[in-house]
Parts: C-alpha cells; sequence; structure tokens
C-alpha cells in the first residue's frame, strides 16, 4: 500500500535492513512497532518491502516527531533488540520532502 502523506514539505526516515538467521520473534516485534508508531503525534504513514534486503520508508510532519518515535521506550526496546538479534546490518536516512506527486492513488 503506497502511504498518503499531507502537503510537502514532510520528512521521510528510510530504513534499509539485511536480517541475521536469528528472525524468532521479529514478526512479532515489527506488528507490535507497526500499532505504536500509528499513535505516535506527526506520523503520516509507511511503505515497506522485504526480501533479500528490507526497506521501511516513514513519513513525518517533522525532525521533533521522529526524534520523539527514536526515544519512545518500546521503541527503544525494539531497536537494540534488533542490533543483538536480527539485524546483520541497517542504516537509517532522513530526508526532507520537497515533492510529492503520483498517479493511481
Amino acid at each position: 500500500m503506497i502511504a498518503e502523506t499531507l502537503n510537502t514539505p514532510y520528512y521521510a526516515v528510510i530504513f534499509t535492513s539485511i536480517l541475521t538467521d536469528t528472525t524468532e520473534g521479529y514478526g512479532d516485534m515489527a506488528s507490535r512497532m507497526e500499532v505504536l508508531v500509528n499513535k505516535q503525534k506527526g506520523f503520516l504513514g509507511f511503505e515497506s518491502a522485504r526480501e533479500e534486503l528490507g526497506i521501511t520508508v516513514s513519513y513525518w510532519e517533522s525532525l521533533e516527531a521522529i526524534k520523539k518515535w527514536k526515544e519512545e521506550e518500546e521503541h527503544s526496546v525494539a531497536r537494540n533488540k534488533g542490533r543483538d538479534l536480527w539485524y546483520k546490518s541497517f542504516k537509517v536516512r532522513i530526508c526532507k520532502v520537497e515533492k510529492d506527486y503520483g498517479f493511481g492513488l
């Protein structure tokens, strides 16, 4: 599903990752994070795909909203578990979206 976003500008957090062979509990935690992030002030939506390389792009109203999500307690626990168990590697990029257009939405 393609996320509906507000008028520009807004922010995108691009999270790319490669999983380890240890994925027990990963799906449950991802589901919990989806429920939790949808309650965050300033969260606009996300898009995600996973094969060998996982890519999740989340959309936010402000840098402050992104910072608060990073500092959210359960999200911090999930991030630490990811580093310890699930991710072989990951990268986070934060971008300001200046233009937004599409087709067939």
